[in-house]
């Protein structure tokens, strides 16, 4: 299991970064936070979704400390197979392409999220590992109803934490 704190892989001159959360909601319940642009602009950001294989995804995330532009995120849906699988093309103009992939599995009276992004340049991966940290911990903060972390303060910490060998959540 990779755990919360993530795992990057490297494989030739690209790389993978992998996370698995428990989440103590329903699959339908992360599905939507996830696909609803409605319930993903309070964690994430803006987000326009064409929900269906072939479809577009749009985003522009609100923690990056980046120009709107810099900050936006394009691509096609490749995978559409609700509530199990959203996979979708990462194009961004501060990032190599790249594929992001949520997998939901039902775990008890809970879920089991996978995701990955695979396809940035190794340097890139390792930014964005503790990004994409702060950003789950926000949609798990999202799914409970409590605050959320301020996502440069939760994204420093986690890279702290990975300088340290430690992980403070």
């Amino acid at each position: 299991m990779t755990g919360r704190e993530g795992k990057l892989s490297i494989e030739g001159e690209r790389a993978v970064l992998t996370f698995e959360r428990r989440l103590s909601f329903p699959v339908k319940a992360v599905w939507a936070a996830i696909t609803d642009p409605v319930e993903r602009a309070k964690w994430f950001g803006v987000t326009t979704i064409d929900g269906r294989e072939g479809g577009t995804i749009d985003m522009v995330a609100d923690g990056p400390p980046l120009p709107p532009e810099r900050k936006r995120m394009t691509g096609r849906i490749l995978v559409w197979d609700p509530p199990h699988v959203l996979e979708h093309e990462w194009k961004q103009p501060i990032v190599e392409d790249g594929v992001v992939r949520y997998e939901l599995t039902a775990d008890g009276d809970g879920t089991l999220l996978r995701f990955s992004h695979r396809g940035l340049g190794v340097r890139n991966a390792t930014g964005f590992r503790g990004g994409t940290h702060a950003f789950l911990d926000r949609l798990e903060a999202h799914l409970s109803g409590t605050d959320l972390p301020h996502w440069t303060v939760r994204r420093v910490q986690v890279i702290d934490s990975h300088r340290t060998g430690g992980e403070h959540a």
